[in-house]
């Protein structure tokens, strides 16, 4: 089983925001993009609460994203995981990002937001018991981007992902 490692983040403007997939599938990995698989919701939601040009080339839609007060990163920095599948991944061999390094550097940070629940699983095990309680963060999960979350129309994702706005 190989062992897959997530990206750098993506560090917008004076940030408020962090949003947190769980570690990039197989075709992110390859292409060394966020959210690469075409079928993937999120840049697309981007677009709507953003205006990112979710058709630009990648370079053009991280100079984009990076103009918002949001970080995009994941909540595992590293494990084995056999293909793209969240439930793929080997819990024994998950590692976290350090996010007290983050939120120490980026302290105007009010909510993170996680893609899904497997992000926010692995964020309440493995990063939330080092975070000091000072830190006074929104949780929230929202629905999957994933093409894997096929039971909720894109609609409704974007309906609910409207809720990161309160927090600009």
């Amino acid at each position: 089983m190989s062992r897959v490692q997530s990206f750098e983040p993506i560090i917008g403007r004076q940030p408020r925001i962090i949003i947190l997939g769980s570690m990039p599938g197989v075709v992110s990995l390859q292409a060394l993009q966020y959210y690469a698989n075409p079928r993937n919701a999120f840049w697309r939601i981007m677009a709507e609460l953003f205006g990112v040009d979710h058709q630009a080339a990648y370079d053009e839609r991280v100079r984009q994203i990076a103009s918002k007060p949001i970080i995009l990163w994941d909540t595992l920095k590293s494990c084995h995981r056999p293909g793209s599948l969240d439930s793929k991944i080997d819990k024994s061999s998950a590692e976290a990002n350090d996010f007290a390094a983050l939120l120490d550097r980026f302290p105007g940070v009010k909510a993170i937001l996680f893609n899904g629940a497997t992000s926010e699983k692995y964020f309440k095990l493995l990063a939330l018991p080092s975070l000091p309680q000072s830190h006074g963060l929104e949780l929230l999960r929202m629905p999957s981007t994933s093409p894997a979350n096929a039971g909720m129309k894109f609609e409704e994702k974007l309906d609910c992902w409207r809720g990161l706005l309160e927090f600009l």
